[in-house]
């Protein structure tokens, strides 16, 4: 009798396992912190473009020498996108060149009378270096102006130069003798009431000219 042969069971199918699936957790680690994910850029308001439109329109008008109207957009993106801050500065940059641009620049002075008026702003406006200049061309044209000497006199004391500013004011006591009484009261020699020299020069007379010239006031003797 033949002997029979038992078949195998078929063995029961196992699922695959997808390749994208995630292998079991291990154990952290000490210390270990897992990676985090990458944030997506921020997306560009739609008032920084706004803003950078009109920035650049500025721009091409600046170049055209167009400076009250490159002016206007400038100060458009300054009052209508306050927000946008990284721009602001570029903005202002640009706005400053186009204001100096867009002021008249003063004429220089030409005569006499134009140059001691000229020094006489720059006085009373604390602009010492700028009467100087003013006034050295009237000194070097007529050497003989008291109202120049004096000007010159309260310019140097105002920067501290006491030498200098005795010496033009004995000059123009000299050629004007009115100038002594207002030196005394005149607060811009205030920096020369402690000086020798300066008392001296008040105090001794000077012979007077037949020519005298109405004499220069200065602002604190206004």
């Amino acid at each position: 009798m033949a002997t029979k042969h038992r078949r195998p069971a078929p063995k029961s199918p196992k699922t695959p396992v997808p390749s994208s699936s995630v292998p079991p957790e291990r154990p952290a680690s000490a210390g270990h912190v897992p990676p985090q994910p990458v944030p997506e850029p921020p997306q560009r308001r739609t008032t920084y473009i706004e803003a950078v439109a009109i920035y650049e329109r500025g721009l091409e008008t600046l170049q055209r020498h167009d400076f009250p109207g490159a002016t206007a957009l400038f100060e458009s993106v300054l009052r209508l996108y306050p927000e946008e801050k990284e721009l602001h500065e570029r903005v202002r940059l640009y706005l400053n060149i186009c204001q100096r641009q867009a002021t008249p620049k003063e004429a220089a002075p030409q005569t006499l009378e134009e140059r001691l008026y000229a020094a006489t702003l720059a006085i009373n406006g604390g602009r010492y270096d700028q009467a100087l200049a003013n006034l050295r061309l009237v000194r070097d044209e007529d050497p003989d102006n008291d109202h120049a000497l004096y000007m010159l006199a309260v310019a140097h004391a105002q920067r501290g130069e006491p030498a200098e500013a005795i010496a033009h004011l004995e000059r123009a006591i000299a050629l004007n003798p009115e100038n002594r009484a207002l030196a005394k009261g005149d607060p811009d020699l205030e920096p020369l009431r402690g000086d020798d020299a300066f008392r001296t020069a008040l105090d001794t007379p000077a012979a007077s000219r037949s020519d005298r010239r109405r004499p220069f006031r200065s602002r604190g003797s206004r």
